[in-house]
């Protein structure tokens, strides 16, 4: 540790606390012990945030069982350290929960009675601090899963402000991380924002709202197609309304070709996988963007492909998910050659339709609704390429769909280009909060004032009640023996 600033003093955790106060692990409270209908709530690792207390666990054992394993009753302003990750180390100040309430042993719990060298909200970002943390993780034991013991914890060297600047610290730490959290927490809100913003996109795209000045201001309610349309052909279709400018109600079917995997003897299992060939698509391989993934592709061989009688991908291809949880997914193809699983299906434009549309249009709002109509109602959720081929949808002229792709395309890269943005700025927000509290660390967050007692007074007083205390210990150890000796 670089030199403390005037009036500080390094000390450990188990020297710095006062006579009344100490440091403990929680309590083993195995599951036999515990009672849902206990009215001592149980403190778990869960609860323990990185400086806050979640308060999320639902575990309770009687009033009995807390007294008869002697457990420690947690007391509002005690502070919690979880010597288990997710992070490893975490503190955070116990706030109380209107019952009474104990902890398990895998927290560490200090309680500071009269004037100990730390305050627990300075011990609390001291603990959750750059170079605290990562003396914990040095100092971690376990090769699954690393823990940090009390002892260890209690050796520590941390340094100790005067206790009227560390109150300051603390305030100002309190006031400009809140800022951050704040700052954290809009930041945090933007990708649902423009989640919701894509979502209305692709609503306005598939309505004709997005390009209803071609059309006077005209739009239309795409959930409104009548399921009962039939079609001959699209060109009738446009003459019937009239006009190559309207857009027609049709089915999907009328302007894709739909293509299933092969599901015969020579469907590959995954035991005829291989390390590179040719793409073998599973919804797997779809990433929330509509692409397909490099990374966790699976291959097949040329001669297993060439085995398989459907079910080939061609460039520009859509494919779609028509089962299980997945349901739904879909992505752009843009390999030469591929193949695709069972649970997907291929859609392949005609002539009167762009890939990009059909794409845009089973990611909208409206497809995702008629998903849950024309699922096959049973305890798996399930589609076929019969029922994916009835949707319902209404049709521009290809000139307009181009200029709505075109416009989706625009929209959505500048969503991205923002999303980009904010993922930059919530890197810089949690490395502004480790680099406050390593500022402060070092004693440059609060101006230091003359007349405040050093920290190396406090903990002389400290050290002298501790050994008067342990003189007057050994006294009443002495006392009571020769008094059950002359008894006996």
């Amino acid at each position: 540790m670089s030199e403390l600033p005037k009036g500080w003093e390094s000390t450990s955790l188990k020297e710095s606390l006062s006579v009344k106060s100490f440091i403990s692990d929680g309590d083993w409270i195995e599951s036999k012990d515990q009672d849902t209908n206990g009215g001592v709530r149980l403190i778990q690792l869960a609860d323990i945030g990185d400086g806050l207390f979640k308060n999320k666990s639902s575990r309770f054992m009687t009033m009995d069982a807390a007294k008869r394993l002697n457990c420690t009753f947690l007391e509002e302003g005690d502070l919690l350290i979880a010597r288990m990750p997710d992070p490893l180390g975490r503190a955070c100040i116990f706030p109380g929960v209107n019952q009474k309430a104990v902890t398990v042993v895998d927290v560490c719990l200090i309680r500071n009675i009269d004037s100990s060298a730390f305050i627990n909200p300075l011990l609390k970002y001291w603990i959750n601090s750059p170079l605290v943390r990562n003396l914990i993780y040095s100092n971690s034991s376990g090769s699954t899963r690393k823990r940090i013991t009390r002892k260890k914890l209690e050796s520590f060297s941390l340094p100790a402000p005067p206790l009227a600047e560390q109150k300051r610290i603390v305030e100002k730490l309190d006031e400009v991380l809140a800022q951050v959290d704040s700052i954290k927490a809009r930041l945090d809100s933007i990708p649902d924002i423009l989640k919701r913003f894509r979502q209305s996109v692709l609503a306005s795209a598939v309505s004709g709202k997005l390009t209803e000045e071609w059309r006077g201001g005209e739009s239309f309610n795409p959930l409104q197609v009548e399921h009962n349309i039939k079609l001959p052909t699209i060109s009738q279709s446009f003459k019937d309304h009239g006009s190559i400018n309207t857009w027609v109600p049709i089915r999907l079917g009328s302007v894709v070709d739909l293509i299933n995997g092969d599901r015969g003897k020579n469907y590959p299992n995954k035991s005829e996988y291989t390390e590179s060939g040719i793409p073998f698509i599973n919804t797997g391989h779809i990433d929330p963007d509509g692409t397909l993934s490099i990374d966790r592709m699976s291959y097949i061989s040329r001669d297993k492909y060439l085995s398989l009688g459907s079910g080939k991908v061609k460039p520009k291809d859509i494919v779609y998910c028509l089962r299980g949880a997945t349901m739904g997914k879909t992505a752009k193809v843009d390999f030469s050659e591929g193949a695709i699983a069972s649970s997907l299906v291929i859609l392949r434009a005609n002539n009167n339709i762009l890939s990009e549309f059909i794409y845009y249009f089973l990611i909208s709002p409206v497809a995702k609704k008629l998903i849950t109509e024309y699922d096959n109602g049973s305890a798996q959720p399930n589609l076929s390429a019969k029922s994916l081929a009835s949707y319902p949808l209404y049709l521009p002229p290809l000139e307009e769909q181009a200029e709505i792709v075109s416009l989706v395309d625009q929209y959505f890269a500048f969503a991205d280009a923002i999303e980009k943005q904010v993922k930059n700025a919530q890197q810089r927000v949690d490395k502004l909060t480790q680099s406050i509290l390593a500022k402060a660390f070092r004693g440059e967050l609060v101006p230091q004032d003359p007349d405040d007692e050093p920290a190396d007074k406090l903990l002389e007083r400290i050290a002298k009640a501790k050994q008067e205390a342990d003189a007057l210990a050994k006294v009443a150890k002495k006392s009571a023996k020769k008094t059950a000796k002359s008894k006996t």
